[in-house]
């Protein structure tokens, strides 16, 4: 009886000191903020996903810069709510949804056929979309969700809109990775899961995969005046981790300690405007400032040979 007094007395202390320090903690967990106070007025902005977490947060911030940003989203409807709430926030945002699904290469396909018949200039592309340890599921043409969504469907996508990069530069591309690069292996052996699937792994390793893309893609854009950098947002509340109960649980119960997706969004924020960044590529950032990169995510021939790989799942050819 008095083991269970002093557990639960315990437990009363440590809420009450949360309470006490809630602002301080809250204060912390929310990291640094991206201050460049650029503008973006006759830019033009793509990103991802924008319908809810840090891709609105950011479609929010650099719509209220003065660009033109596009959403690109899976389902248009709740893209178009997205839109709606930018506007009451910033009347004179001026902002558009069209219809991606990274999920479908045909889809990103007619999605960028439409793109440069339509627009003549980007000067932002943010891969911001993704999944998170989702039970095992194929996209539409047979790839593992995380790695087609994630890594597959992005990497397809700034192909197609390379060239229109390249003719609006200075232009830079944002990839949204994550510090669970870390965990992550490329397993060249069985790349799609068909043979053993982890969800946590496979979420990994296509975290991994953006920041290989981005050391890679970053090569071979030398001297293009597109940059291209990674980040990552921070622990986030956000839809991103619905297919997990455990993370779900775990979420709910360290809310204080997580971000807020505005709050994660500002190193995305950071590498599309600020003025230092104007020649630095193929880095990795958090709280926007400069981070690790571990080992498998710095080694070169692995991120030539995911390239290649990557080519070959997407039936490409990606040369330059």
């Amino acid at each position: 009886m008095m083991v269970l007094v002093i557990v639960v007395a315990g437990l009363g202390v440590v809420a009450l000191l949360m309470v006490l320090f809630a602002p301080h903690i809250r204060k912390y967990a929310a990291g640094t903020a991206c201050m460049s106070m650029a503008r973006l007025d006759g830019k033009t902005v793509l990103i991802t996903g924008a319908n809810t977490g840090i891709g609105k947060e950011t479609a929010l911030d650099l719509a209220i810069r003065g660009a033109r940003v596009i959403m690109a989203c899976r389902d248009v409807e709740k893209g178009e709510e997205a839109a709606a709430s930018i506007r009451r926030i910033y009347c004179d945002a001026n902002v558009e949804v069209r219809e991606l699904d990274l999920a479908d290469t045909g889809s990103i396909r007619a999605f960028a056929q439409r793109f440069l018949r339509e627009v003549n200039h980007l000067h932002i592309l943010v891969n911001n979309a993704g999944v998170m340890m989702c039970p095992y599921m194929k996209t539409n043409d047979g790839f593992e969700m995380q790695l087609g969504v994630n890594h597959l469907g992005h990497f397809l996508l700034t192909y197609l809109l390379i060239g229109l990069l390249k003719r609006s530069a200075p232009a830079r591309v944002v990839v949204v990775s994550s510090l669970a690069h870390n965990f992550g292996w490329i397993r060249f052996h069985d790349l799609l899961s068909q043979g053993s699937y982890n969800s946590g792994l496979a979420y990994c390793q296509s975290k991994l995969a953006n920041i290989l893309f981005t050391r890679e893609l970053a090569r071979r854009l030398k001297g293009s005046s597109v940059t291209v950098n990674s980040v990552h947002p921070g622990s986030v509340r956000s839809e991103l981790v619905r297919h997990s109960t455990l993370m779900s649980l775990m979420f709910s119960l360290f809310s204080l300690f997580l971000k807020s997706p505005r709050d994660g969004a500002q190193t995305s924020i950071y590498c599309a405007v600020a003025e230092e960044l104007t020649s630095i590529t193929g880095k990795h950032f958090s709280d926007c400032t400069p981070a690790f990169v571990a080992p498998q995510g710095r080694n070169e021939e692995t991120a030539r040979k995911l390239w290649d790989a990557s080519c070959e799942l997407l039936g490409i050819v990606w040369d330059d």
